[in-house]
């Protein structure tokens, strides 16, 4: 039975390999074009079920030849896709440019995301399940009912509101866990955050506000994690020539969900997450890039 929940995005990814990206008004070749499974809920899905952990994945696909074959994958990777729903149009979808210094930028068109519902997620078994994880790529107020559902049922919930919203001040004490990156910790607390110092500046706001547990990712410089007895801890990344960042937020996610899951200290969660992300960022695509546990371990006996 599953411990993890993910509730989210399903997409498919159109991903184009550029030198730079275009100013306005401007055409340019691409180098290369090609086809990946994504969205930030079904990447983390496939993530922490990569690591191990026992997955369950929620949410909507179309009618179009790109739902079934997504949910199939899924299904491969020993994930239980009962709780994901067909809707008539189309999958979601993501036009993603990824240029030569591996960074990306990203367009999403929701298609059936945008009808998850409370309803679709009722539908998942919820015996076993220890976290649910969330993100921003299906309705907010889906989100909220599922946080608010969660609590009364003592659920732990992990969100990564991204894209990022404001998190208003009744929303923010059902959040178990709150992970963000740069961008989103600047737009959820207001704050500029641009080292260390000022990721423990925004998850100590967050933290004020209610959440139980920040952790602030900074790319390529770390992360730090906070929780209301902590003053903030660093955790460094993995030196890595990056290729392609899609997924390495989503794959952190999902590997220290699992980590958390199976047992590990905080602190052993956090460096495999680590370890996880920066190895994602040495392949290209969404959850090709995704590494396996045993991939990860090795990674690190390496270093």
């Amino acid at each position: 039975m599953s411990q993890i929940v993910v509730v989210g995005s399903i997409n498919v990814d159109i991903v184009s390999r550029v030198a730079d990206y275009p100013v306005p008004g401007q055409t340019i070749h691409s180098q290369s074009t090609a086809y990946y499974y994504g969205g930030k809920g079904a990447n983390q899905a496939v993530a922490a079920a990569r690591a191990e952990g026992a997955v369950a994945m929620v949410g909507a696909v179309g009618t179009d030849p790109f739902g079934a074959e997504i949910k199939g994958a899924l299904q491969q990777q020993g994930i239980d896709t009962s709780a994901i729903s067909v809707r008539e149009g189309a999958t979601g979808m993501a036009y993603i440019l990824v240029n030569d210094a591996g960074q990306n930028q990203i367009v999403l068109t929701l298609g059936a995301n945008g009808t998850v519902t409370q309803e679709d997620f009722s539908q998942a078994s919820m015996e076993t399940a220890k976290v649910i994880i969330l993100q921003n790529e299906i309705p907010w107020g889906t989100n909220v009912s599922v946080m608010q559902w969660a609590r009364a049922e003592g659920i732990h919930v992990l969100l990564n509101p991204a894209p990022a919203i404001k998190i208003s001040a009744e929303v923010m004490p059902l959040i178990g866990t709150l992970v963000l990156n740069e961008l989103e910790a600047q737009y959820v607390t207001g704050r500029s955050v641009g080292s260390k110092e000022d990721a423990v500046l925004a998850a100590r706001d967050c933290i004020d506000a209610g959440a139980q547990e920040v952790i602030v990712t900074l790319g390529e410089h770390g992360s730090v994690h906070m929780d209301r007895e902590g003053s903030g801890t660093f955790t460094p990344s993995y030196a890595v020539k990056a290729v392609d960042t899609t997924s390495a937020g989503d794959t952190f996610i999902g590997y220290y969900a699992a980590g958390i899951c199976s047992g590990k200290p905080v602190a052993e969660a956090l460096k495999l997450a680590s370890a996880a992300a920066a190895l994602s960022v040495t392949r290209s695509g969404a959850q090709a890039s995704i590494p396996t546990l045993e991939e990860v371990e090795q990674f690190m006996n390496s270093k």
